[in-house]
């Protein structure tokens, strides 16, 4: 199980730039929404997370040692357990996770972004 970080803590380390944010959920759901600067390495299918993370991880996160935070949808939401779980495998030092996701983030009025192609 990885660290967890509160909401107020994630946005307070994302307004001063201190962590690497990870929107776990497949590409068409972080096209439409995603937290701000996050990077996205998709997490479901569950058989699939290991292999997204594998190949996406070295480049959108370069630097092992970077301060991570995944999320995903909600709570009962795994992708951002499977690919946090991944990261610490490959050599991720500092990975915790914003377990009551995006749901949380938006219920809260908190901003996101959306990715047009």
């Amino acid at each position: 199980m990885l660290p967890l970080v509160q909401r107020n803590e994630l946005k307070d380390l994302m307004d001063t730039g201190k962590v690497v944010v990870v929107d776990t959920m497949p590409p068409a759901y972080y096209a439409r929404e995603h937290l701000p600067d996050a990077v996205n390495i998709p997490g479901f299918p569950y058989e699939e997370a290991a292999r997204s993370t594998d190949e996406l991880a070295p480049t959108v996160l370069p630097d092992r040692t970077a301060p991570i935070v995944v999320y995903c949808a909600n709570t009962p939401c795994r992708n951002s357990e499977l690919v946090g779980a991944r990261l610490v495998s490959l050599g991720y030092t500092d990975v915790r996770k914003y377990r009551e996701g995006i749901e949380d983030w938006v219920a809260h009025g908190l901003p996101t972004q959306t990715t047009t192609g």
